[in-house]
């Protein structure tokens, strides 16, 4: 064949392709600008901060066609509206605790976490591999919502006190700024629950309006100053083995995208739901470290109380579950599926942290 020829030919087919294709790229590539509240103030650059880097991975994505413009909580909505906002059609996202809404129907609690539920890492696996994701939306479709995971703090400590708890009894009548479910259960115990979004716990704990309160970790409690007003910090947050939060996306205008639009949002909100934890694990060992020499008092739940908690949660799982099919479906598949992790990683990953915690305990590491 004639190479100039060849050239020229395909040259033209390429010109009839483009042609043809331009057309059809644009219609499936429309120009979008959306809303998207957080429930968490700009302070927080851990957690509010994957908003940016979800809009801004999605924009970049795009070509910048599909804008999605962020607001810290307060901006444009109070913190804990923002899921009232995505089914009402107000706004088409949100980036949210699912678990905040527990008051709607406690199902919305696992989709965060619940009290001895999930570690961070089979919340991540239940929800990407053991049908999560189309459980939780088969129950968020109930509120006009599809929820994909936009991250995860990993395991939470126990909260800051004004004063030391070493029994249950010292539990009785303290009021506590306390997330979700996990408020529920402890109040068997005498706790007051207190929901309170994250920017107002610190002029609560500092008037006294509340006795304790338990936010993330020590990199976001040292930026919100809660050390210097309830000297005792105490670990681990049993309602928050691997709490998990969402965007939260209005069902309709979520399908009304573009298949390659969802693709998008669906990536980038699995990149920031692995950035958030992997910064958490980057800042929570120096922020600890801080805390302490600052004068923070550390201290361990008591095995009395852990044990009493265990309890509380096992009743309340059977009071709803008997009253409520939604919440006892998920609960069941939540509960089955911790049981097979729990043996796997017992077996290997447990043994493994169980002896270097030994040998950091002996000062070898």
């Amino acid at each position: 064949m004639d190479r100039r020829k060849f050239i020229a030919s395909a040259g033209t087919a390429v010109a009839a392709t483009t042609s043809v294709a331009a057309p059809a790229l644009a219609q499936s590539a429309p120009q979008l600008k959306w809303r998207l509240t957080s429930s968490f103030p700009k302070s927080l650059d851990t957690i509010y901060g994957v908003t940016e880097v979800f809009a801004k991975n999605v924009a970049e994505a795009t070509d910048g066609k599909f804008q999605i413009q962020c607001f810290p909580a307060g901006e444009i909505v109070p913190g804990l509206q923002a899921a009232d906002k995505v089914t009402d059609g107000t706004l088409e996202m949100a980036q949210t605790a699912s678990y905040y809404y527990w008051g709607k129907d406690p199902t919305f609690a696992f989709g965060t976490a619940v009290p001895f539920g999930l570690n961070s890492r089979q919340q991540n696996a239940w929800m990407y591999e053991g049908g999560g994701i189309d459980l939780m939306n088969e129950f968020y479709a109930g509120y006009n919502i599809y929820a994909l995971p936009a991250g995860n703090t990993g395991a939470q400590m126990g909260g800051w006190f004004r004063k030391e708890i070493k029994t249950v009894a010292d539990l009785k009548g303290v009021k506590m700024r306390i997330g979700g479910f996990g408020g529920k259960v402890i109040a068997r115990l005498g706790v007051v629950p207190q929901q309170i979004a994250g920017g107002d716990i610190y002029p609560a704990l500092e008037k006294g309006t509340i006795d304790a309160a338990e936010w993330v970790g020590p990199y976001d409690d040292q930026k919100l100053g809660f050390n210097k007003v309830a000297p005792f910090y105490y670990y681990p947050g049993w309602w928050e083995g691997g709490p998990m939060l969402h965007f939260f996306i209005n069902k309709g205008k979520w399908e009304e995208l573009p298949k390659s639009y969802q693709a998008i949002i669906s990536s980038a909100s699995a990149l920031v739901n692995v950035d958030m934890q992997a910064r958490y694990d980057h800042l929570n060992p120096p922020a600890l470290k801080k805390l302490v020499a600052d004068g923070a008092k550390l201290r361990p739940f008591s095995a009395e109380i852990l044990e009493a908690c265990f309890n509380a949660s096992k009743e309340t799982y059977a009071e709803i579950n008997a009253t409520n099919a939604a919440f006892k479906k998920v609960h069941d598949a939540v509960m089955a599926y911790r049981a097979d992790a729990y043996l796997w990683q017992q077996a290997a990953e447990g043994t493994f942290d169980n002896f270097m915690m030994s040998q950091q305990r002996k000062k070898r590491l």
